[in-house]
């Protein structure tokens, strides 16, 4: 479960002007901020170009330029092309923390450890200056790009980007720890191949815990395990601490076991020790359209670069037995 990154660079740019050697410069069209903020990745950039409204609040409606690279390269970018720019200012730098529920509870956390006050997301960039912090608080994904509506909390901290980073990274499980809703579950995850492609298929598992960001994996090794008496076969075991559903977490998994009616491997789930079987989350479905139903809906909710990685890693596995 990924619980912290970084959002984009926000940068107001004079003058105005500049705008139409911007979009020339690196081939961008503008946007509005509102799209520019829910389109943006990680460590890019969002440029604001700025005219005697320097340091004016954000509209949301307001035309900025997205840029798919990082400040210090765009800055570099538009030196090396004599941009005739006259002040660069630069937003306080926001870090966005993905908690699993109890984002309150997160934020009067933070706000009692360092100080901050709750501005939410506009307000904060409205008062955050270049050497403040705006922490943003979701319950959602953070593999995906987010929206103004999906951050809960907001809260601007008045202390230097990296001396807070590196304290909110020491302190971050205990962060977590209190944020934690009472109905997480401790599952075990073992995974049986009789084609000894354990390698491949524990990648593929691994994938799509991390994508569908589903919890903590606590604990990994090699295990025994007994289908029958006096038959013992090696299995790879983990340990889960989701705040899935298990049903949900066995449904899904059934379909990396197969790939229309080519079997990979054997995925059984247990819960306090209690295997869940395939019967209980098929609904009446035979087990292979069990698996082509899993298979379609664990698809559609895996990212395009996720997604695309579990298929050559199949695709090896398909013509490793050609």
């Amino acid at each position: 479960m990924r619980v912290l990154r970084f959002g984009p660079s926000i940068v107001f740019i004079k003058p105005k002007e500049v705008g139409r050697e911007i979009e020339s410069l690196f081939g961008v069209e503008p946007v509005p901020f509102e799209r520019a903020l829910g389109e943006s990745q990680e460590f890019e950039t969002i440029l604001v170009p700025a005219g005697s409204e320097e340091g004016t609040p954000f509209d949301a409606g307001r035309d900025v330029y997205l840029i798919k690279e990082r400040a210090d390269i765009v800055f570099k970018e538009i030196i090396n092309a004599g941009v005739p720019v006259e002040r660069i200012i630069v937003e306080a730098k926001h870090i966005i923390l993905r908690v699993p529920a109890n984002p309150e509870k997160a934020a009067e956390d933070i706000i009692r450890r360092y100080g901050g006050r709750r501005t939410g997301f506009a307000g904060g960039l409205m008062e955050g200056e270049e050497k403040d912090t705006l922490i943003l608080i979701t319950t959602k994904k953070l593999n995906l790009a987010l929206k103004m509506e999906d951050i809960n909390e907001g809260i601007l901290v008045k202390k230097p980007f990296m001396e807070l980073y590196r304290d909110l990274v020491v302190h971050l499980p205990i962060i977590m720890h209190r944020t934690m809703p009472e109905g997480w579950n401790e599952l075990t995850v073992k995974v049986y191949d009789t084609g000894k492609h354990y390698e491949e298929n524990l990648e593929r598992l691994f994938l799509v815990i991390e994508d569908l960001d589903w919890g903590f994996i606590v604990s990994e090794g090699w295990d025994w395990d007994y289908p029958r008496p006096f038959m013992r076969v090696p299995v790879y075991k983990l340990k889960l601490i989701t705040w899935e559903k298990p049903e949900r977490v066995k449904f899904l998994l059934k379909g990396l076991e197969y790939k229309g009616y080519r079997r990979f491997c054997d995925i059984d789930v247990f819960l306090d020790g209690k295997k869940i079987s395939w019967v209980s989350v098929a609904e009446g479905l035979e087990k292979f359209e069990l698996a082509k139903k899993a298979r379609e809906e664990l698809e559609s909710l895996l990212t395009p670069e996720v997604r695309r990685s579990l298929h050559e890693i199949e695709d090896k596995l398909i013509s490793s037995e050609s």
